[in-house]
Order: C-alpha cells, then structure tokens, then sequence
C-alpha cells in the first residue's frame, strides 16, 4: 500500500511538469487579455468583479466539472484525448453511418487539437520572457530572440521521453504553484472584497448588465482553461488518479488564488492591468519570477507537445496517419512516446509563429477558435459515451448536453469575433491536418477495396505453392500483410523466382479498437497448408506490434520455423499509389504523396534489414 501510495505521489509529481504546464502559466497572460485582448474593455468595479467569477467559474465547471470529473472517466484502458474518446463512442452505437460521423468528428477534434497546439508553446514562452520588459526595458529587442532558443532547447529534448522530462519539471512546477498561490493571497489579504467574485451573481450580472461586452470578454476569459484538453490526451503518460490529486491538491488553489489576487491589484490600481501577473511581484523579486515563469512557460509547452505524440500514435494505429517512427520512451509507463517527425515540424511551427507574431498579445488574439472547438466536440461525443456505454438516463444526459454545448458554444461563439486578428491562423493549420487525415483514411479506404478485388482466397494457397516449376527451399520466410487472402508478396515471388521456402508464415497485421490487448489475446496461428502458418498478430493502438519477437514465439510452438538460428526472411510491400481517376482527385494525390513518404515497413517494425526483402506494387485509384 505504502509503496502504491508513493508511486501515485511520483506520477503526481511528474503530471504537475507534465499535464499542467499549460493551464498553470495561463495567469501570466490570462487576465489581462480580458481588458486589453483584441477587444479593448475598459476598466471598471463591476467588470472586474464580473470578469473573476466569469474566470472562477470557468475554471470550475470545463475544467474541474467537465474534463477532471466526467471526461476523464472515459478511458479507453487508461488512455485519454480526442481520438480515444471517439474510438470509445463508435463501439458503442449500432449503425454503420453513426460510427462514421463519430469518427469524423473525432478527427476534427484532433486536427483543432493540432492547430492550437502549434500557438501554445509560442504564447507561454513568449509571455514569460516578456516580463524583462518590466525589469529592464532596454532589454526588449532581446525578448524574441532569447525566446526562440528557449524554444529550440525544449523540442531538443524531447527524445529522452516524457518520464525524464516529468522528474526534471515536476519540482520546478510544484515550486510555480506554490509561489503563484502566495502571491495572489497576499494580494487578496489587502482586498479581501475580491472573495465576493467567487459568487456566480457576479458573472450573471456582467453578462446581463453589459452583454456585449461580457460576450466579447468570454473570447479572452478561455485563455485560462486552455490545457484542459491537453490534460485529457496525457491522461495515459501518468493515469487519472495522479492527475486529479495534482488539480484539487496543488493547481487548482493555486490558480484561484493567482487570479484573484490580480483582480485584487487592479481594483487597487486599474493601471496595473497592463501587466497584472508581474505587477504582484515585489521589484527585488521580478527577475527571479522571470526565470521561474521561463522555466514554467517551457514546461507549459510540454503539455501540448507530449498530447501531441499520443495523439499521433493513436492516428497512426487507427488508420488515420501513415507510418511514422515511434519511439516508446519508458518501459514501465506505457503510453510514454516520442515522435520525432511531429516533434520537429511543430518545432518550425511554432518558430515561425513566433517570428511572425513577435508578442504573446498578437498571439492571444489568435488563440481560443481551436480550442473551443474542441470543447464542444468533446462534449458531443462524452454524452455518446455516457449514454451508450455508461448507460445514464437521457434525463441526465440531454440537460447535461445542453449545458455543455450553451457553455461551449458561447466560447467558441465568442472567439470567432478574433477572427481577423490572428484567429484564422489556428482553423487554417486545423483545415490543413483535417485534410490530411481525411485523405489518408479515404486513400486507405479505397487501396483496401481495389486491393480486396485481387486477393486470391487462402484455401487457393496451395495452387500457388504447386504450380509448375516452382521449388520448395530449406529455411523460413515471414510475409508481414495486413491484407487478406494469400500474400502478394508470395504470389509475385513463385511467379518471378519460381522459388518459396518450406516453412512460410504468413504474419497479419491488425490492430484492435483498444489500446492495449490481453498478451493471450494477440496471437492466432492456425496451419493452412503443409508447412504454412496463418498467424494474426492482434495489438492495440497504443502499442507497438514487434513481427520479429512474433515469429520468435511462433517457433516456440512450431519446430519448423527456424528462428533459433536467424535462418528466416521478412517479405514486405510497398503500394506505390497513382491517382488516376477524376473522382477525389485531390484526396487521392494527397494520399499517394503520404503513402510516398510514409516509414517503411522495416524501420517501422524495426526489423533486421539484412533480412528484409521489400516487393513493390503499383495501384491505380
């Protein structure tokens, strides 16, 4: 128990360097977005009061009520985000076609989930090392500059995986909170009369005393829950329990506290609201809080980032990304991974950002369309689940929905007003990854149905194997195929060698709507012929399918296939994919140039290259 107990504290500690970066610098920008975002809104008693119970409750009920509480409980076998959910709603509706739309939701949500992760770590590590303005004005030609590097230095170290990353900015972020919290209190113990704000009368008065002010408040209020999805797609680095005693035992206090104190100070001096986060901080102390807010605003990024790859290893598993080397970085926890293709496009992403934006409030303005709109696809899809598989009444779930989607709807509503000032960037990056994962499932579609119209049936194997001229050898050939029927690699082999081993596996690669499969789940073998194997090598979404540890364990079972002594070959295909036909041209152009540039099968796999023989294919669409 005791030793259970620690472990939870470790992740716990690791999720705060991990999962809550994002959400926990949002105070340095947040607030004072709310008066002088992209819509300037004078400073007043009211509006101030409003706008911290707009931000409280906020806070409270997408992030503590929605993602913690409810949408976190939707794992699919301990793993969190928007591709994952999706997964979890299509098992659990009857018809084809809903399945559909569900997924095609899902995969918007993903690619909004993209867009604003291309802004986050630009606007975290920019606002922080923008208080050197404060400290030292002279020093603002440097402020783009030094946070470039910053930037640079965090997507370097990204290889050496999340769970080294966590144990380095756990204790830093554990000393952010804690420090963000004293401040604020000591703030709010000048004016106490801040507490009234934590009453929801203040937001509703706001937003009915001066609706369209408050409206256009709202599209700057989001920015302090932006993380919350990124806190659900890291779900599966570090686990639920971690994560939730890391929001209600250290972020949560802390931020209240940090934002009521800011409120505090500017209804003591409405001046400050130019830079409320650092205008907490004594002088003496603003260049420390500078370091420490750079070191946490890079941590900030790492929530995103580390989403990100789950993400994409989820895609690619699903079928809605081509290969890509996937590196699992920790052997005890298994969602932990890296993907450097995605590390080091969203790198120059998100340099570019910021040498066009050049401040985090040109970026604030841009922020907010994508993230809401995952809000509210999250939310569509949760009360799927929570009907279909949690099996709750509809007179909880539709009121549940309706409120949700009011909430939601109201943020996204209310960020589109930012439209022209910076807020096309994020939905035009989302349009683009939309695209692209649309393209590659509809190529992968219609490669799977031209490919089933030639498959030779697997009982027909053996008019293949002794058809004229062709000769049985001693050793072992392995046909990796995610294909049915018997292999084409087979076929083309007796055809242009007129050769084929005596002992030949034929190795299925499928992947199942889990993330993870039972260990006696994920092998089948049934021999078809004289010295064949049929085999279907089941894995989840999250896990990495190993053929050649595979084949190792079918010659444990079946002495014939030689792997003992390495005399065995891995057969490959590679479909070179020409669009041909005016239907989806574009689609089908876009998929053949990812087929193109997609990881081959045998890095892929990591499969010994000497024993790898790679047939190509060309297949009209």
């Amino acid at each position: 128990m005791n030793q259970r107990k620690a472990s939870t504290g470790i992740l716990a500690l690791g999720s705060l360097g991990v999962v809550f970066g994002d959400i926990g610098t949002s105070p340095l920008y947040a607030f004072g977005e709310i008066f002088l975002g992209a819509h300037d809104i004078p400073v007043t008693t009211d509006r101030v009061l409003g706008a911290l119970s707009l931000v409280f409750w906020t806070l409270t009920v997408i992030v503590s009520l929605k993602y913690v509480l409810i949408v976190m409980r939707a794992d699919n076998e301990g793993e969190g985000g928007i591709m994952s959910l999706a997964s979890l709603a299509t098992a659990v509706v009857r018809r084809a076609r809903s399945a559909t739309i569900i997924m095609v939701f899902g995969v918007l949500g993903a690619a909004l989930f993209y867009g604003d992760g291309v802004i986050t770590p630009a606007i975290s590590v920019l606002s922080a090392v923008e208080g050197l303005e404060l400290v030292a004005p002279g020093l603002q030609a440097f402020v783009v500059p030094i946070a470039l590097v910053l930037l640079v230095g965090l997507f370097a170290i990204q290889r050496f995986g999340t769970h080294r990353v966590g144990a380095i900015f756990g204790p830093i972020m554990l000393v952010w909170f804690a420090v963000i919290g004293v401040l604020g209190l000591l703030s709010v113990v000048q004016s106490p009369e801040v507490f009234a704000s934590l009453s929801p009368t203040y937001a509703v008065n706001f937003m009915m005393s001066d609706p369209w002010t408050a409206f256009l408040a709202l599209g700057s209020v989001v920015l302090c829950v932006t993380g919350a999805e990124a806190l659900y797609a890291d779900m599966g680095q570090f686990g639920r329990r971690p994560i939730r005693l890391s929001w209600f035992v250290i972020a949560s206090p802390a931020l209240y506290l940090n934002y009521l104190g800011q409120g505090a100070l500017v209804l003591r001096d409405p001046s400050a609201v130019d830079n409320p986060f650092y205008l907490l901080v004594p002088a003496a102390l603003q260049l420390p809080m500078v370091l420490l807010a750079t070191a946490a605003t890079l941590i900030a990024a790492q929530a995103v980032i580390s989403g990100a790859f789950s993400m994409t290893q989820q895609a690619i598993r699903l079928g809605y990304l081509p290969r890509m080397t996937v590196v699992h970085t920790s052997a005890t926890e298994r969602g932990q991974v890296y993907v450097p293709f995605v590390n080091w496009l969203l790198a120059v992403a998100v340099i570019g950002l910021v040498v066009g934006f050049q401040s985090s409030s040109n970026l604030a303005s841009a922020y907010g369309i994508a993230v809401t709109g995952t809000f509210v696809i999250t939310t569509c899809l949760i009360a799927v689940v929570a009907r279909r598989r949690w099996r709750l009444p509809l007179w909880i779930v539709v009121p549940g929905l309706v409120i949700f989607l009011v909430i939601d709807g109201s943020f996204f509503a209310a960020n589109l007003t930012k439209f022209d000032h910076g807020g096309w960037f994020p939905l035009a990056a989302a349009t683009v990854i939309f695209v692209a994962l649309a393209s590659w499932r509809v190529g992968l579609t219609s490669l799977g149905r031209v490919l089933d119209d030639r498959v030779l049936p697997l009982a027909d194997i053996t008019t293949v194997l002794d058809a004229p001229g062709v000769v049985r050898t001693e050793g072992t050939t392995v046909y990796i195929t995610s294909e049915e029927g018997v292999p084409y690699a087979l076929i083309r082999q007796t055809r242009l060698l007129g050769v084929v081993s005596s002992s030949i596996v034929i190795l299925r690669m499928r992947t199942a709507e889990t993330p993870w499969v039972d260990p006696p789940d994920r092998l089948t073998v049934s021999e078809v012929a004289d010295g064949v194997l049929d085999a279907v090598l089941l894995s989840g979404y999250m896990e990495r399918a190993d053929p050649a540890a595979t084949v190792e364990l079918i010659a444990s079972r079946y002495p014939q296939v030689d792997a003992l002594h390495c005399r065995y070959t891995f057969y490959t295909v590679h479909s070179e994919v020409a669009a041909t036909g005016p239907v989806r041209w574009l689609s089908a152009e876009i998929f053949a140039f990812m087929q193109r540039n997609a990881t081959c099968e045998q890095r892929y796999y990591n499969l010994p290259p000497e024993r790898v023989m790679e047939l190509g294919r060309v297949v009209a669409l």
